[in-house]
């Protein structure tokens, strides 16, 4: 037997309890037969105005994966998305996704886990990204070093980044069409073959498949990518319109 509604997979989406974009994001590219379940991973509802904040939120969020893990494991999911992109990059090239990955094979046994980490790289691959690209994020600068250095470790140079300095995880999913295309703007360039956005928290999405339009290349949004390759590593091909060439062509 299986369930009625996820007869093809059931999703275990975990995002921290101050994200309003993943689960609205990932109900509308998921195909029939596959059903999400989300889990709030608990982080307090505080102002950020500087790098060392943005490092406290960090941490708030990485300490808080395990209980979220064990709540939604309880609904039996067949597959995990970690619905948080900065958590999979910070504080060293690839190191701490392998490390998020051993956590959660420890606490939840060996199930397939998509994570930005991996879900960035591969769908860079797919789109056939041979080495640069521009990153647009909603983080303070302290995010640089590790973004460029987790670009660095997945083979790309990074050209140009443009950092929102949202001040807080809510406000986060108040960032507007007009200031993503502002920084759209400023990151592209002739040599840049792709533009990256990080932030789970943005909606981000259905702007970028229309950015991709208008500027004649992959642009990568963090949900849709994670999303894309949860459901292609669980053998689910179909089609999305609407969130890009991701879902689209690949």
């Amino acid at each position: 037997m299986s369930d009625i509604l996820g007869w093809r997979k059931k999703f275990g989406i975990v995002t921290p309890s101050t994200n309003t974009v993943v689960q609205p994001e990932c109900d509308e590219m998921r195909p029939r037969g596959v059903t999400n379940h989300i889990s709030r991973m608990f982080i307090p509802d505080d102002p950020v105005r500087s790098d060392a904040d943005f490092n406290e939120l960090i941490r708030r969020i990485d300490v808080a994966l395990e209980d979220a893990i064990d709540s939604v494991m309880t609904c039996r999911p067949d597959h995990l998305v970690l619905g948080i992109s900065s958590e999979s990059i910070w504080g060293g090239g690839l190191e701490p996704s392998r490390r998020i990955a051993e956590r959660i094979r420890e606490r939840a046994g060996d199930i397939p886990v998509a994570q930005a980490a991996d879900s960035l790289k591969a769908a860079l691959r797919v789109h056939g990204i041979k080495r640069r690209i521009s990153v647009i994020t909603p983080y303070f600068p302290v995010a640089d070093a590790h973004i460029r250095e987790y670009a660095q470790a997945i083979g790309f140079d990074v050209a140009r980044t443009r950092h929102l300095c949202c001040p807080g995880p809510v406000e986060i999913a108040f960032t507007t069409p007009e200031q993503l295309r502002d920084a759209l703007l400023a990151v592209d360039g002739d040599e840049v073959e792709a533009i990256v956005q990080f932030g789970a928290n943005v909606a981000f999405g259905r702007q970028a498949a229309e950015a991709e339009r208008w500027l004649g290349k992959p642009v990568v949004a963090v949900n849709v990518a994670t999303y894309w390759h949860a459901l292609r590593s669980a053998g689910i091909p179909d089609t999305v319109v609407g969130y890009g060439s991701l879902l689209e062509r690949f």
